[in-house]
């Protein structure tokens, strides 16, 4: 029967409509202004919620979380030539830093040399350049792999990069069992969104597979996919379209593992995930609860998955870059704070925090200090962590989280109909639906209907920007090339000629390319030169017109 004090509150709010006008903000979705019992009346606690660490783990992947492990510490960290980002890990790990996480150039992301001339003017701008395993071994120099987690955002060439790592532990003398870390190796987002592709989806999607076997087999402590919801945000789609979409390609790697005969329980329990976590606070903490009840029931109902592990959705947050400003840039320390408590509160396993200067250029050391002190002021000094998902049971929260399930499961079957994930990438579906949340949120700010704090409103006329900006030189460049040049004299160029005969072979085979990649790394064959080889055979993605 209708609630009788619920119906005197709807009578006494229309009164006060008019109060509602300086009410700006936008939410990516309908917004209940008023959460009550009755919209979570079907809420059943144990199919719904259960406990932490229980299915369907909608309040966390482990009975205690925060309690018995803060999450990992991480700042995404690159610039420059490896020797520079080095003196950077070490210092970051001085100050308190838990995980390293890799920031690439775009060369390196495209699968290209340094000295490569579609490098040039490029080279350490965006993050570090990688162009062999000699790199790879000057980047973790005094850094012991056996005791550090490692995280590598790199999707098209992910398992060159990996073998340069794993051939980097095997120089220091740490059994591949016992390297921990993660590849980002998701080739599927790159297509919808950041575009850093190079062979077409079929042989990508073979790669990734070669790389979930051989680390399933060798590699047991490493995530070999680390599936992106971020770089699809920040392309502009809503929360919504980002946990869709993202859940969607981690289904389709599923499938691409049992397609190869795979058991998905050797496979799935080190699948991870990358979220993006941006300003509307309890949108994401939403988004984030239900990504694992998503996650788990269709890895159990759906594809039989039967060890508890396989059902966790394990993920790493970052703070979102787009969502930062040029303007007043002091500010963008409270807008990442805001994002970083939603996503701890969401029950992250790892976290970034971008830092003040995001937007104007890669983070200086102040600045990425201060991104760190960030989570620690929140682990050490909110008391966040004392409890485990306070949320839950809010009204707003569990029908928040209901409604982004619910959209979801309405994508999956618009992505069914179209075929799958890469014909609906093929028919531009994923592309239209980001370019149009992108546009929407866009005329939103530019007509005011969205307040962005000293963009749109709140401005200092006269401003000028007064943080340090760390600078990349052309030296940098021209030192990177000056090494990579000095490598091709000094290694053994007849193994690496033999090592790069043996890989094309086999990619025209169906051998897995993991062990021939690695026998290449391990001889010092650079990057774009088994990229190289492998364009021969597998040709290279040109995107077709979608607009």
């Amino acid at each position: 029967m209708p609630n009788p004090n619920k119906q005197a509150y709807l009578s006494a709010r229309k009164k006060w409509k008019d109060r509602d006008g300086n009410f700006t903000t936008i939410s990516s979705q309908e917004v209940n202004e008023l959460a009550t019992p009755e919209d979570i009346e079907n809420l059943d606690y144990n199919r719904d919620l259960g406990y932490p660490g229980m299915f369907p783990y909608t309040r966390g992947v482990y009975p205690n979380m925060y309690r018995g492990r803060l999450w990992t510490m991480r700042m995404f960290s690159g610039f420059g030539t490896p020797e520079q980002t080095n003196q950077r890990y070490h210092y970051l790990l001085k100050s308190g830093q838990t995980g390293i996480s890799v920031a690439f150039d775009f060369p390196t992301l495209y699968g290209c040399d340094s000295d490569d001339p579609i490098s040039l003017g490029e080279v350490g701008r965006c993050g570090v350049a990688v162009c062999s395993l000699r790199d790879m071994e000057t980047l973790f120099d005094g850094i012991p792999l056996d005791k550090i987690s490692t995280s590598m955002t790199i999707n098209g060439p992910a398992a060159i990069l990996w073998a340069f790592y794993l051939a980097c532990g095997e120089k220091q003398g740490v059994p591949l069992e016992e390297l921990t870390g993660t590849i980002q190796n998701d080739i599927l987002k790159e297509y919808i969104a950041q575009k850093s592709w190079i062979f077409p989806p079929e042989p990508s999607m073979r790669l990734i597979v070669d790389t979930m076997e051989f680390g399933s087999k060798y590699v047991p402590k490493w995530n070999t996919i680390s599936i992106s919801g971020y770089h699809i945000r920040e392309a502009g789609s809503t929360a919504l379209q980002e946990l869709a979409f993202t859940l969607a390609d981690g289904f389709a790697y599923v499938e691409a593992g049992l397609a190869r005969g795979m058991d998905i329980d050797r496979f799935a329990p080190r699948l991870s995930f990358f979220f993006d976590a941006h300003m509307d606070f309890f949108e994401e903490i939403a988004k984030f609860r239900a990504a694992r009840r998503i996650w788990a029931r269709k890895m159990r109902d759906k594809y039989g998955a039967e060890d508890p592990k396989s059902l966790l959705l394990r993920f790493h947050t970052q703070t979102a870059g787009v969502s930062l400003t040029a303007q007043q840039p002091e500010n963008n320390i409270v807008r990442t704070t805001l994002e970083a408590l939603s996503a701890v509160l969401g029950g992250t396993q790892s976290l970034h925090t971008n830092s003040m200067d995001e937007t104007l250029a890669l983070p200086s050391e102040k600045a990425a200090t201060i991104a760190l002190r960030t989570q620690q002021i929140i682990a050490y000094e909110s008391g966040v962590p004392n409890t485990i998902d306070p949320f839950a049971g809010s009204y707003f929260i569990e029908e928040l989280t209901n409604k982004m399930e619910a959209g979801a499961e309405e994508y999956f079957r618009k992505i069914e109909a179209l075929g799958g994930v890469i014909p609906a990438i093929d028919r531009g579906f994923f592309q239209r639906e980001i370019a149009d949340a992108s546009y929407r949120y866009q005329m939103e700010v530019e007509s005011n209907r969205r307040k962005i704090v000293g963009v749109n409103d709140f401005i200092q006329e006269g401003e000028t920007i007064d943080i340090p900006l760390l600078k990349i030189t052309d030296q940098d460049e021209a030192a990177q090339v000056q090494h990579l040049r000095e490598l091709r004299e000094r290694r053994d160029n007849n193994a690496v000629q033999k090592n790069l005969k043996e890989l094309k072979i086999a990619a025209a085979s169906d051998e897995n390319l993991m062990p021939y990649i690695l026998d290449c790394a391990r001889v010092y064959t650079t990057l774009g030169e088994i990229t190289g080889v492998l364009k021969e055979v597998f040709g290279e993605y040109r995107e077709p017109p979608m607009f």
